[in-house]
């Protein structure tokens, strides 16, 4: 299939999720700012799921502009990612309405995870279906790249241990990491 219809196809669902989830936030219930307050947990939440939601975007534009077309497996693997990144709206309002809940933080965190390894699976189909090209140097460790993952890990120790919302704060962390290590490799090619 021709990248360019395919990522015309992805942006259109990014595009679509970012207004469901912006919809999925209530107004504060006083226009003042204790109202405003009251909802911080949901205005972090969206930000955090609106910069994974960026960021596969903003990787995926660079990536296929260097490549001319992509395979079925590659396609099938866009799919899953798709689901899981379509459950975001509903997960970030379960999870901004109960920071201290274990099962919301740790379906946000599954989600992010799941989004970070079907993103690099990804990667590696369109490198394989596309070997005359050199799409990304390897000037970074796969450490570095996988950082991300590694602290929403952490944050699953944490939220099952000492501190519930670990998860919510390690995914913070990990969405700022993941766009600074992307903005990092783009310099090194």
């Amino acid at each position: 299939m021709q990248t360019s219809r395919f990522e015309t196809f992805f942006d259109a669902i990014i595009a679509i999720i970012i207004t469901v989830l912006i919809l999925k936030i209530p107004q504060p219930s006083t226009p003042t700012p204790e109202g405003v307050l009251e909802l911080s947990s949901t205005y972090i939440a969206y930000m955090i799921s609106f910069l994974i939601l960026y960021n596969i975007w903003y990787s995926n534009h660079n990536l296929l502009q260097s490549v001319d077309n992509i395979d079925n497996s590659t396609l099938w693997i866009y799919g899953v990612m798709t689901f899981i990144i379509s459950l975001l709206p509903y997960f970030t309002i379960w999870l901004a309405n109960h920071v201290n809940s274990i099962p919301a933080e740790t379906t946000f965190g599954l989600i992010f995870i799941l989004t970070h390894i079907l993103n690099t699976i990804a990667n590696h189909t369109i490198e394989r279906s596309n070997p005359h090209i050199a799409i990304r140097e390897l000037k970074y460790s796969q450490t570095l790249y996988n950082l991300p993952a590694i602290i929403i890990i952490i944050g699953f120790i944490l939220t099952y241990t000492i501190y519930t919302p670990g998860i919510y704060i390690c995914c913070l962390i990990s969405v700022v990491l993941w766009i600074l290590i992307g903005r990092y490799t783009r310099k090194c090619k």
